[in-house]
């Protein structure tokens, strides 16, 4: 039985809550909800933690409560402690290069400039983590970034979004199970 760690990205505080740059707490709260199991503050993690059993796997699911750009300390610290290696964390992201309601799973790589990946990268000194890429699609212009993934997404870009959660949840016992390869066959298929 492996441990793993599910980190979702995202900033705290209601007023981000419902932001598409907090896609990865929305996952996360939809796994914790499909498992039964509540998400209480550790201060040791800098988050928010949840624990549960799947397919033989202890998770510790992780909401960072620093900063998007800061998440790597919380990713860090959990990790550090449990000994988890990259190779067993999954980090759920808002991907602006894809479009809203698709999910791809990737397996290391760059942060692509992604704030919350690039800190993560620098704190456990490693790349080869798992990724989980929620699509929220790009505003067109570079300088609307900032303001886009801190806005709230339409209601039918909500519900894209709540799909493709549903999507990737779906093959999360593949994905800690080590068959990425079937769980990206079926993911990257819908």
């Amino acid at each position: 039985m492996a441990n793993w760690l599910i980190a979702g990205l995202g900033n705290p505080g209601p007023q981000y809550e419902h932001t598409r740059h907090n896609v990865g707490f929305w996952w996360l709260d939809q796994l914790a909800h499909d498992m039964n199991v509540t998400f209480s503050v550790d201060s040791k993690y800098h988050g928010q933690l949840a624990q549960c059993q799947l397919s033989g796997h202890k998770l510790y699911l992780l909401k960072p409560q620093l900063f998007m750009n800061r998440s790597g300390q919380s990713v860090a610290a959990l990790a550090n402690f449990y000994k988890i290696p990259p190779t067993n964390i999954l980090i759920i992201h808002d991907e602006l290069d894809l479009p809203a309601g698709m999910a791809r799973l990737k397996k290391g790589g760059g942060h692509g400039g992604h704030n919350g990946l690039r800190d993560i990268i620098s704190c456990i000194g490693s790349k080869d983590f798992l990724r989980c890429r929620l699509g929220i699609d790009h505003p067109g212009n570079s300088k609307d970034v900032s303001n886009y993934v801190l806005s709230k997404p339409s209601q039918s870009d909500r519900q894209a979004v709540v799909n493709a959660i549903d999507d990737s949840l779906r093959v999360l016992p593949d994905v800690i199970s080590d068959d990425l390869e079937k769980a990206m066959n079926w993911l990257h298929s819908q």
